[in-house]
């Protein structure tokens, strides 16, 4: 396995903006599709040099080899993002979820069945881009992989360190993950902050359309991005993506500390 898609604990710093009041900050950060912790760790870098505790999961099938994507499913991705918060809410006062693409998805997934205290998503993916990609189910067994769905920045040298090739098998799963969590958006209740790329070759508009509709009123939060393709974490607008989440999540702390409430 390359060490940099292992899994990351990165514990942040005592004085830090989100390291206040009665305890530590925790934030459970997923990564997309195909990719791995490398992706996002930019980002998990900036949230614990603001003081915040971020635990960054290497999801099931992924570090290894495209082939181990064909025997998982998205339960599995599921269940071991909840079993990230649950550690993270035995140990910390205050818990958010955040990801990049399918791991935007499965933080909302997350946060729809955990207490948490607030989201924040880059380009999450709610809905396919692909027309073709709803029949992975199908063309699986025609077609077993297609090219890889991998370093999409306006940044030419940019590498997340995806797959070389993308598994039909697994883009069914991702279909199947999408469908529940467009189901499940009513039953957030935290604060939602949607980083979205105006160029995005990966994930359509109609994911942050599904998000709007299907969120309480008030909840969320769009910010685009100007300067960026899909993979905005490891983009021009990265650094505001930094910048952003801290306060947005610096805001937050702040009105959970002044009620006096355990996120």
């Amino acid at each position: 396995m390359d060490p940099q898609q292992s899994p990351q604990f990165l514990s942040g710093a005592p004085d830090g903006t989100l390291a206040r009041g009665r305890g530590r900050t925790g934030v459970a950060l997923f990564h997309g599709f195909t990719s791995g912790p490398v992706s996002v760790t930019p980002w998990a870098r900036a949230l614990a040099a603001a003081g915040a505790d971020v635990e960054v999961p290497l999801l099931p099938g992924h570090g290894t080899r495209w082939e181990d994507l064909e025997e998982v499913t998205a339960t599995q991705w599921r269940d071991a993002a909840r079993r990230t918060v649950d550690s993270l809410l035995a140990t910390h006062d205050h818990v958010f979820v955040a990801g990049l693409s399918m791991g935007g998805a499965l933080a909302l997934d997350a946060a729809a069945h955990r207490r948490v205290a607030g989201v924040v998503v880059v380009n999450p993916a709610l809905r396919f881009g692909s027309p073709l990609a709803p029949l992975a189910g199908w063309l699986k067994y025609a077609v077993r992989t297609v090219e890889p769905i991998a370093n999409d920045t306006v940044i030419p040298d940019a590498d997340e360190h995806a797959y070389p090739r993308t598994p039909l098998a697994g883009v069914q799963q991702v279909g199947r993950l999408q469908s529940t969590v467009r189901r499940e958006l009513a039953g957030i209740t935290a604060p939602v902050l949607a980083f979205r790329s105006t160029t995005d070759h990966v994930v359509p508009p109609s994911s942050i359309t599904s998000l709007t509709r299907g969120l309480a009123p008030d909840l969320l939060s769009v910010r685009p991005l100007e300067n960026s393709y899909h993979v905005a974490t490891l983009d021009r607008d990265a650094p505001v993506i930094h910048a952003e989440s801290v306060e947005f999540l610096s805001g937050l702390l702040d009105g959970l500390e002044q009620g006096g409430h355990r996120g």
